[in-house]
């Protein structure tokens, strides 16, 4: 029993150790990894007091203005596991998702849409950057059909590595349609969850307007002006949980202005957006919750793992030797004692060609050729003195 038990316990501990030694090279990098079936996201950002432009067109008339107004910009993340399976290439498959992504900035006083864009893109799973697809698109116009390919998307777009590192990493910018470099600026603890501060910052860039698009601003607001440029700057905070490389926390401070040839400059956006309170607190706890599926995987199943195996597997080598032991013990014990002159019989033994004739046939039915085998006892008395009778012990006296 202790042998069988003892070798369960032995092939136990050994599976498990090599369980534990899998987890951290096997299964840990497919939780590191965006998965296909990821759950769709939404996150809000608020602008208090912002200034925006607004452009209405009424029949033929165009009506511009920059109005003031709290803003909120909801974006939505929607992951496409079927796309992702049949539209990828063969040099992605298995490394990169497809995301469908819409924003819509609304104010936040009568829910008028203020602006608003969708777009598909390819993202690596490991990394979260931006992956080359032929098949992207971006739309801002609100265009029922967009044109594939209308937008070449590099970088970090809407998350950072798995295991963000404290180094600079680049951010794609919707409104240059490039990347730009983000510094690592320190760590700071975002309700309770340590996170990595990026920053970037863009500084007066001239945005590729369309010539019409520019004649109508500077007809509002520059009259006397011939040329303009529309000039952005952004200020980009995110803050990441370097695990996950989810965003936790993201500001921008955006500010847009037309700089027409002659004359006032005019802004044309001033906003701080900030993730609501609400989006900081639901994006802190998916990332804990993420973190946790990380660590249990690569550090504590492992360590659990790895120390049962190593008890079963004592525990077996233990009962397997104490089996061994108990099994010689059993075998010495039940080994025949060797005769000693004190059981040795004297007399010849007696043969079938001995016996007379005269013997009944009775008498001839017993012994080592008969298929009979004669009872037992302890003590035998025969009348027939040719059969020996036992032989007294010790200090006894032979009795006839």
């Amino acid at each position: 029993m202790k042998l069988r038990v003892g070798a369960a316990l032995f092939g136990l501990g050994v599976l498990l150790l090599v369980f534990a030694a899998g987890l951290p090279f096997y299964v840990a990098p497919a939780v590191t990894k965006l998965p296909y079936d990821l759950e769709p996201t939404t996150s809000i950002a608020e602008a208090k007091d912002a200034r925006f432009l607004k452009i209405t067109v009424v029949g033929e008339s165009v009506n511009i203005d920059v109005p003031q107004a709290t803003l909120l910009s909801n974006v939505e993340v929607i992951p496409q596991p079927d796309d992702t399976k049949d539209r990828l290439p063969a040099n992605l498959k298995g490394d990169a998702v497809i995301w469908d992504v819409y924003q819509t900035v609304r104010r936040a006083d009568n829910q008028e849409v203020v602006s608003q864009y969708s777009t598909q893109l390819a993202l690596y799973r490991i990394s979260g950057a931006a992956a080359p697809w032929k098949e992207q698109w971006l739309n801002e116009t609100g265009a029922e059909q967009t044109p594939v390919g209308n937008v070449s998307y590099s970088g970090q777009v809407y998350k950072f590595p798995f295991g963000t590192g404290k180094r600079d990493y680049q951010i794609f910018d919707r409104d240059l349609k490039k990347a730009l470099p983000a510094k690592f600026t320190g760590t700071e603890t975002v309700k309770g969850l340590e996170a990595y501060r990026f920053e970037q910052r863009i500084e007066n860039e001239v945005l590729n307007t369309p010539e019409s698009s520019i004649k109508t601003l500077l007809g509002k607001f520059s009259p006397g002006a011939t040329t303009g440029q529309v000039v952005y700057s952004n200020t980009r905070t995110v803050w990441v949980d370097p695990v996950t490389g989810s965003y936790v926390k993201v500001r921008e401070q955006q500010h847009k202005e037309l700089r027409p040839d002659v004359g006032t400059p005019t802004v044309l956006l001033d906003a701080d957006f900030n993730y609501t309170d609400e989006t900081v607190t639901k994006s802190v706890e998916t990332a804990k919750d993420n973190r946790f599926k990380i660590s249990l995987v690569s550090l504590w199943l492992p360590i659990v793992a790895g120390v049962l195996g190593l008890i079963a597997l004592v525990a077996g080598i233990l009962l397997v030797l104490r089996g061994n032991g108990g099994g010689d013990g059993a075998r010495h014990r039940a080994g025949v004692a060797p005769i000693t002159d004190d059981t040795r019989v004297d007399q010849e033994p007696v043969r079938d060609d001995a016996r007379t004739a005269e013997q009944p046939a009775v008498d001839r039915q017993g012994g080592p050729l008969s298929d009979e085998i004669p009872p037992a006892t302890t003590n035998w008395k025969a009348d027939d003195g040719a059969v020996p009778a036992q032989r007294p012990a010790a200090g006894e006296v032979e009795q006839r």
